[in-house]
């Protein structure tokens, strides 16, 4: 009977169900107890839309053989497939009382769990699963789900990287192994990935920038243009949605506050949007600007920024290049979320201030750099390819162009992977 059984079961792994089935039939009518034989006939039964013999069948296995945690599992598994969901947390539940550490049916009763929005209980379920294995990547992706439906995002989205570089790799992108690293704080791991990236594309700016921000090494003083062109030429079309929705950036928010406090008077203003991207702050500056112009270097980003139908002008260029050809003809220079691609600074602002009225402003936000960051610039490229300066460095360079702090507003400028960005927009303005 043992090599009868053999014979049916690997029939039925192969998908030859009826072959499978007569044999499993013939097992029983000689030998009706014969619990492997009624089980997976009751699995075949299933599989083949005839759920209610299969349960049954199942039902009658585990009367004579209750003690098997397999047989509760596979019962659990399709009552969930016929939408018994009670019955199937039972059966989950039955078995995990004869094998405690089985990540497998913790997460499978935690994803029903989950279905119910029983939510404690599920998180608990899949938290034991992964106690039990900590590395098992459906259990981690479950929970990472079920945080971030709760407002978790911070430890979601660790638990979303945590899968996403368990074994195999090999058909994982680099790119994205990268992220997983430095997001887990595996810096190194990260540095490993665009080194080998780099082998295969020795001249990918993309992987030559991030290389530099994970060792420190060959940082350059700004981001590279064929950089900015290659990332935000190929997002523009969803980059506003991912930095408002997803990051909850607030950049404009926060500039808004500082203008409105300064009083400026109505359509008075010629303004430049200096890396206007897709044109967020235009509706903003719209209120004090008589002539707005926008400047940015992806022809992509100004196309969205042109479907606004707000600015005077838009300009594909790079910003540096753009003042340097431009006379005394603003009041008001706006870089939102702009000097994030700029490291030294000095150089920008001196060409700014060229092209400021006697009394003009600049308008910008900044990341802050984290105390406990090494800086001997001022200024760091972060590992997730942007620079953030300390307040210090800041007011360094204010102080070697003459200018003063009119307004100010830190804030949390936007969250990357769950974590707040500490940020400050500044109002700067001639001094004396």
């Amino acid at each position: 009977m043992d090599q009868l059984f053999e014979s049916a079961f690997k029939l039925h792994l192969s998908g030859k169900f009826s072959e499978a089935e007569d044999i499993y039939r013939q097992i029983l009518s000689e030998q009706p107890l014969h619990v492997m034989a009624k089980h997976y006939l009751g699995v075949l039964m299933h599989q083949q839309g005839l759920s209610a013999e299969g349960v049954e069948l199942i039902k009658e296995a585990l009367i004579s053989d209750v003690g098997k945690a397999s047989r509760y599992n596979d019962l659990g598994n399709i009552l969930v497939q016929i939408a018994d969901f009670d019955n199937a947390i039972t059966a989950f539940q039955s078995s995990l009382e004869y094998c405690h550490d089985d990540a497998n049916v913790w997460n499978n009763l935690g994803s029903v769990l989950h279905h119910q929005t029983q939510i404690k209980e599920a998180e608990y379920a899949y938290r034991q699963a992964l106690f039990h294995t900590p590395n098992f990547v459906p259990a981690l992706n479950n929970l990472a789900s079920l945080l971030s439906d709760t407002g978790q995002h911070a430890e979601s989205s660790r638990l979303i990287c945590l899968a996403y570089i368990q074994p195999p790799l090999t058909d994982k992108p680099l790119k994205q192994l990268a992220v997983a690293y430095f997001r887990l704080g595996l810096i190194a791991d990260a540095a490993e990935c665009y080194r080998a990236w780099l082998h295969m594309e020795p001249d990918n700016v993309y992987a030559k920038l991030h290389l530099a921000a994970c060792t420190g090494e060959n940082v350059p003083e700004k981001t590279p243009d064929a950089y900015l062109k290659e990332v935000f030429d190929g997002m523009s079309d969803f980059f506003e949605e991912k930095l408002v929705t997803t990051l909850a950036y607030s950049g404009p928010e926060m500039i808004a506050v500082l203008l409105k406090e300064c009083a400026f008077q109505e359509k008075t203003l010629d303004v430049l949007d200096g890396g206007c991207g897709t044109g967020l702050m235009a509706p903003i500056l719209a209120r004090y600007s008589r002539y707005l112009i926008g400047v940015d270097i992806s022809a992509g980003m100004l196309g969205q920024a042109r479907a606004r139908n707000i600015y005077t002008d838009l300009v594909e260029a790079e910003l540096v290049c753009y003042l340097r050809n431009c006379e005394k003809r603003f009041d008001l220079v706006v870089l939102a979320d702009t000097l994030i691609y700029f490291g030294e600074l000095i150089e920008l602002f001196r060409v700014i201030r060229q092209v400021l009225r006697p009394h003009g402003f600049i308008c910008f936000t900044i990341e802050i750099s984290s105390e406990n960051a090494p800086q001997p610039l001022g200024y760091n490229l972060s590992v997730v390819g942007r620079y953030t300066h300390s307040l210090c460095y800041l007011s360094e360079v204010l102080s070697v162009h003459g200018l003063v702090i009119v307004a100010e507003n830190q804030a949390i400028l936007r969250t990357e992977f769950g974590q707040p960005i500490p940020g400050v927009a500044m109002l700067v303005g001639f001094g004396g």
